[in-house]
């Protein structure tokens, strides 16, 4: 096909597209720093002024117990656990996760003897990154997962992180795409219609996305893979997922 008589057009379009991509990279690494900057600072109030594990518990609507992301302490999560709170949910922690390096499965069996001690009351699990992969282990457990009317969960790498393989880290590389635990656990689908995956639109550490099939997806415009935490866009979303949970027939409202 002829180009003749369309001049600079072409070429203009090409420049424009490379501007354009050299200035979304440029956000991103920026949007990559804050998001480190954010969390050591929210780990170091966490560690040097935790709050107590039980001042959220009080509520009158459906409890939620915070699954946190690796090496991270529930208080990481504070600033969404007192939007839950403040909309009437009593907030648990699992103190036995620790920084949260253990195995899935592991972590797993710690989080429904934690529900088992909560009694027999449904309640939703809300969680951040490696803990949404603990979470969807707890909802298909044959025992306290009937009692779990679902999970939240942001910011989960639900098939896994490509840059967890070349980690140094043991726990973080079990959250590969290639480990067989990750692998199994993609494969288990028979809980999707019981989560909420709520994630960034561009998120450092999870650059596959955090999209699961059959779920329920929010993709919101946040940066980061920990700051989206402190954001009420992002708690009002979690909230709103939680209360669809919990309201016979409605958990799959909003997909």
């Amino acid at each position: 096909m002829s180009t003749a008589g369309q001049g600079p057009a072409g070429p203009l379009r090409t420049a424009g597209r490379v501007v354009g991509a050299a200035r979304r990279r440029m956000q991103q690494g920026a949007a990559w720093a804050r998001d480190y900057v954010w969390i050591v600072a929210a780990q170091a109030r966490a560690t040097l002024r935790p709050p107590p594990a039980d001042a959220l518990v009080s509520g009158d609507r459906t409890p939620v117990v915070l699954l946190p992301g690796i090496y991270e302490t529930w208080p990481v999560m504070h600033a969404l656990a007192r939007a839950l709170h403040a909309a009437g949910h009593p907030v648990h922690v699992v103190p036995a996760l620790g920084l949260n390096r253990l195995g899935l499965e592991e972590s797993a069996r710690l989080v429904a003897a934690r529900l088992a001690e909560l009694g027999p009351d449904p309640v939703v699990l809300v969680a951040h990154s490696k803990g949404g992969l603990i979470g969807k282990l707890v909802l298909a457990d044959p025992v306290v997962g009937p009692h779990v009317a679902g999970l939240v969960a942001v910011n989960t790498p639900f098939a896994g992180s490509v840059y967890a393989r070349w980690f140094p880290a043991r726990p973080v590389r079990a959250l590969s795409p290639l480990d067989p635990h990750v692998l199994a656990l993609a494969h288990d689908v028979a809980t999707h219609a019981r989560i909420w995956s709520v994630y960034a639109r561009f998120d450092p550490h999870v650059p596959g996305g955090s999209e699961l099939p059959g779920a329920v997806n929010v993709r919101l415009p946040l940066d980061g893979h920990f700051r989206p935490l402190d954001d009420p866009r992002l708690h009002a979303v979690v909230v709103d997922a939680v209360g669809r949970l919990t309201a016979p027939g409605q958990g799959r409202a909003g997909s």
